[in-house]
C-alpha cells in the first residue's frame, strides 16, 4: 500500500522534530495501523528510508509518496477528483469540491456498514450501482455476500480506490466494473440479483439515476422479494421544500416496490 500523510500526521512529526527528534508512532495508512517513525532535524524516516517534511501541507488533503515526492491524492481530467481525510480515519472523496460521503456526524465506513446491514448480505448476489470508494462492497464482503457486482463510471474514482487502504480490492467475490450503470443495467439479466445498493450522485448531476426508467430496470434485475437501499439525502429541502425521498419512493412504488423511509434514504422490497 502507498505511504499516506495528512496534516494530522505532519503536525505530529513537526512537533516531535521541534522537541529534539526521536521516535513516534504514527499512522501512514489513514488510521488502519501504526508505524514507528523517527523524526530527525531535516527529514523523518521509516526504517532506513528517509522522507522529507512537506513544504506545504494543507488541511482536507491526503498526500501520497510517489516517485520521490509527496503529492496530493487528486486527479483532474473532466473534474477534480480528490481523496479527503476525515477525523474518523476512513476518507471521503470530492468531485469539484462536492463531498460524496457523509462525514459531519458519522464515519463514512461505519455509515456504509449500517446501510449494508439493511439488505442482509449473507449468501446474496448484490448489485452495487455506484461503487465510489467501495465501502458498500467492503461491508458486503464482510457480511459474507455470495457475489457483489459493483459499477463505477469515473476512472479517476477507481484510481482513488487503488490508493485508499479502506477500499476493497477487486477479484474473488467482488466483480468491479467501470461503466455507466444507467446504460449497463439494460443489458443485465432479469431476476439476477437478490439485493441492490444504490448511492447515486445528487439529482442535478445524475438525474437519469433517479428516473422511472432506471427504477423499472432495478425492479427487473431483482428477484422476487429482492431488497434495495437507495441513498437520497435531502437536497434542496430547506431552499425549495423539495422532498426527494418521497419523490423516489413514489417512483419505486410505480416500479413494483413497497417502500419505507430509512434514515437518509429509502428501503424498498420487491
Amino acid at each position: 500500500m502507498p505511504l499516506l500523510v495528512t496534516l494530522k500526521e505532519h503536525t505530529e512529526l513537526l512537533a516531535k522534530q521541534k522537541a529534539g527528534g526521536g521516535t513516534i508512532d504514527l499512522s501512514l495508512d489513514l488510521d488502519q495501523s501504526k508505524t514507528t517513525v523517527t523524526a530527525k532535524t531535516d527529514c523523518w524516516s521509516v526504517g532506513d528510508i528517509d522522507y522529507p517534511y512537506l513544504e506545504v501541507c494543507k488541511d482536507n488533503t491526503v498526500y501520497q509518496w510517489d516517485d520521490g515526492e509527496f503529492a496530493p491524492v487528486a486527479r483532474f481530467t473532466k473534474s477534480l477528483i480528490k481523496l479527503v481525510p476525515t477525523s474518523w480515519g476512513p476518507p471521503t472523496f470530492q468531485i469539484d469540491g462536492i463531498k460524496m460521503l457523509p462525514t459531519a456526524h458519522t464515519c463514512p465506513y461505519a455509515d456504509a456498514e449500517r446501510k449494508v446491514g439493511l439488505i442482509a448480505p449473507r449468501g446474496k448476489v448484490i448489485l452495487d450501482t455506484c461503487g465510489g470508494l467501495g465501502y458498500f462492497a467492503a461491508w458486503c464482503l464482510k457480511g459474507d455476500a455470495k457475489k457483489i457486482v459493483s459499477t463505477e463510471k469515473n476512472p479517476d474514482v477507481l484510481w482513488l480506490r487503488e490508493v485508499n487502504p479502506w477500499s476493497p480490492k477487486a477479484g474473488g467475490r467482488l466483480d468491479l466494473r467501470q461503466g455507466d450503470i444507467s446504460l449497463d443495467i439494460v443489458k443485465m439479466a432479469s431476476a439476477s440479483f437478490d439485493a441492490a445498493l444504490h448511492d447515486p450522485p445528487r439529482f442535478g448531476i445524475a438525474g437519469e439515476l433517479y428516473s422511472q426508467v432506471f427504477y423499472d430496470h432495478l425492479a427487473r434485475v431483482l428477484k422476487p422479494k429482492g431488497v434495495l437501499f437507495h441513498y437520497t439525502g435531502s437536497p434542496n429541502k430547506l431552499t425549495s421544500g423539495r422532498d426527494v425521498p418521497n419523490e423516489v419512493s413514489q417512483r419505486l412504488r410505480r416500479a413494483g416496490f413497497t417502500t419505507r423511509l430509512e434514515g437518509d434514504g429509502v428501503f424498498a422490497s420487491k
